[in-house]
């Protein structure tokens, strides 16, 4: 019989929904029956693509007799972090601090008030290498709390207190530097292996973030050695087995599996890692001309409308690691990786040899059981371009018929913003309006479902129905940022418009006016433990950094002082951690390069259908120059601010370039407004 999880809009808790575990969401009504049966609460969070979450559930949450014992003995809690991320990162925290560790499947022990005493992540089913087994931690929790229920109050109320007591206040950091920037850089030069391109680390997540800073670190001063550094992780990436080298698009991770060096990934594909590498990768391409990065750019957006989008035209949080091997087994990886058999049966034996040599398809394997992760080991040039295009193509075809990957088809908010801005600049630069017209679509959604009429969203939906969680703050950011990319692709005020309703809400809601200090959760939205703020990147920009990137932005194209001055005060965050630890804090980082470059402010004016004032319009997205914002549109139009008493040159298109509304001379030329960009 379902149990309560069957109400839920988040296909993770349905994945739950049958479990023989009485699993409550996580509501008051939860809490309350803990008081009760005067009971301890079990949290256990994690989300659809997680591979061991799914271990975990097979073994014990599936298990009659594991069970039986939870409902006796416990109120059971099933959380999606990627609905409730409020919830994830408060008790992320205290795991992290009581054990030095975290992740997922996160298990939190916890007394009815909510405070937390005994913590850990995955538990195998009986106990191995040292780790109790689920069943001996349940029975441990139980017999604490009914035995030794005063030490455990007091190891609760300590944790509680030593959560509360983490404020920031940034106030007298004061806004980043050229030294912040320099020393940041410096950091980074000594985490990089320079052999491989990758940072230094066995396990190997997607900086993309700071590569973002690179870039922009490299326009705006020249910095040779952050160029370099950019080229070489991205081109690490793009030819390891963490990008798909058949159908596009990136997964989670890779890490060091065998003592040669081989790149194993962890193969669940996300919404948010593709967004933001689509992304860095085009503006890779408008930096450098790399021919890979375009490809990549490309390959990246076309996996997220072939294989992301949903019925609604909005975008699915993630493909899981896991699919059927074809045999019953559900396999990690089984949907990407090729023996060379496979390849012969697919291919044929000439154009196998040429793949297998190619993409590193050996007889040993670089996976499990004789199969090899696709990847590039050798030069592209090598190969008959041609040839391998076609190779690509008839892969990807025979994959798709494998029993595929399960698909999280909860639309995030904040994950479709990053890909509202990735689709809309992707597609204005290499000219694919059918990239545009997705971010459009996608942005629709959000405006039409998530928006409601007091400018509040709503963290996720499915199907088009709406879910019951707020927004956080990198919801409204990361919409904000994807609605001001399209308002400079496409020359609608609209977004521009939406985005400082979404904008106006930080500033109330999530803002101390006096300390500049943010936090994750609204003012008035539910009371956790602790109100949750963490400035630091991680898998996605925070909400920090990139509200005070959209903030900055939103600035130039209106001359919103108070924006503005949010965003400086936000970014003393950077000053504080960007020179220590710069792999947290990219986004901050490069939204800071974009504070010391003004950011530029450039409004072309013409005909929206004259070809000129597409010559004009284009080069000014394809400026590098920092976080630079453009607006296109009728001379003196009061469709956006930086339109306003902007008019024709002779008659002709023209394009003013400007830094905190002071402005260059204005031209018509193209080639005139490309060097005023450079400076």
């Amino acid at each position: 019989m379902p149990n309560r999880l069957v109400q839920a809009t988040s296909p993770y808790l349905l994945q739950h929904a049958d479990n023989p575990v009485d699993w409550w969401p996580w509501e008051a009504g939860a809490f309350e029956e803990a008081r009760r049966r005067n009971v301890p609460v079990f949290l256990s969070v994690g989300y659809s693509a997680c591979h061991w979450c799914h271990v975990l559930a097979r073994e014990s949450f599936e298990d009659e007799a594991v069970a039986t014992y939870m409902n006796a003995h416990f109120v059971n809690v099933k959380v999606d972090r990627e609905e409730r991320p409020d919830v994830d990162a408060v008790y992320m925290e205290a795991v992290q601090a009581a054990t030095g560790q975290g992740g997922w499947p996160m298990s939190v022990f916890m007394t009815p008030d909510g405070e937390p005493f005994y913590f850990g992540t995955y538990f195998p089913p009986e106990a191995r290498h040292g780790m109790p087994s689920f069943r001996q931690v349940l029975e441990g929790v139980h017999s604490a709390w009914t035995s030794r229920r005063d030490e455990v109050g007091e190891v609760a109320e300590k944790i509680t207190r030593d959560l509360a007591g983490r404020e920031l206040n940034v106030a007298a950091a004061g806004p980043p530097t050229e030294e912040t920037q320099a020393h940041s850089l410096l950091q980074l030069t000594r985490d990089i292996d320079p052999a491989s391109g990758w940072f230094k680390g066995d396990t190997k997540f997607p900086p993309s973030m700071v590569v973002e800073f690179l870039l922009r670190h490299h326009a705006r001063i020249g910095s040779v050695a952050a160029r370099e550094m950019a080229e070489g992780l991205c081109g690490a990436m793009a030819r390891s087995s963490l990008y798909d080298q058949a159908g596009g698009g990136f997964h989670r991770y890779v890490l060091t599996a065998k003592p040669g060096g081989s790149l194993v990934p962890h193969f669940e594909k996300m919404l948010y890692d593709n967004a933001l590498l689509c992304r860095v990768y085009a503006h890779l391409w408008r930096s450098t001309g790399s021919d890979l990065a375009r490809r990549v750019a490309l390959e990246t957006a076309d996996f997220m409308v072939r294989e992301l989008r949903t019925n609604e035209g909005g975008f699915a949080s993630a493909l899981d690691a896991d699919s059927d091997d074809g045999s019953g087994r559900h396999v990690e990886g089984a949907y990407y990786v090729w023996t060379p058999a496979q390849l012969v049966e697919v291919l044929g034996e000439q154009d196998a040899e040429l793949a297998a040599d190619h993409f590193g398809v050996t007889e040993e394997g670089t996976f499990e059981e004789g199969a090899s992760v696709l990847q590039l080991p050798q030069s592209e040039g090598v190969f008959d371009a041609e040839r391998i295009a076609s190779v690509r193509t008839r892969l990807l075809e025979a994959r798709g018929e494998r029993p595929a990957p399960g698909r999280d088809d909860k639309v995030v908010a904040a994950w479709n913003g990053l890909a509202v801005a990735a689709l809309a600049e992707t597609g204005a630069y290499f000219d694919r309006p059918d990239l545009v017209e997705a971010a459009l679509g996608a942005a629709d959604l959000l405006v039409r479902l998530h928006l409601d009429e007091h400018a509040r969203l709503a963290r996720t939906s499915k199907d088009g129905r709406v879910g019951a969680n707020a927004g956080v703050l990198e919801d409204y950011a990361d919409v904000s940022e994807g609605f001001l990319a399209l308002a400079s692709v496409t020359g609608e005020g609209v977004w521009l418009e939406f985005a400082g309703f979404l904008l106006d809400h930080v500033l109330v809601q999530f803002t101390d006016e006096e300390s500049g200090t943010l936090y994750d959760t609204a003012a008035d939205a539910e009371k956790l433990i602790r109100r949750p703020q963490d400035p630091t990147d991680n898998a996605t920009p925070s909400g920090w950094s990139a509200a005070a990137g959209a903030l900055l932005s939103y600035a130039a194209q209106t001359g919103a002082e108070p924006h503005r001055a949010a965003a400086e005060r936000a970014l003393g965050v950077v000053k504080a951690l960007g020179p220590r630890a710069p792999r947290f804090i990219g986004w901050g980082l490069a939204t800071a390069e974009a504070l010391l470059d003004g950011p530029r402010e450039v409004a072309v004016v013409g005909p929206v259908d004259d070809p000129a004032t597409k010559e004009l319009h284009r080069a000014a997205l394809l400026a590098t120059a920092p976080g630079a914002v453009v607006a296109v549109g009728a001379p003196d139009s009061d469709e956006l601010p930086l339109l306003a008493e902007r008019l024709l040159v002779s008659g002709e298109p023209t394009a003013y370039v400007c830094r905190n509304f002071t402005c260059d001379a204005p031209t018509t030329d193209v080639d005139r407004l490309r060097e005023a960009l450079k400076r």
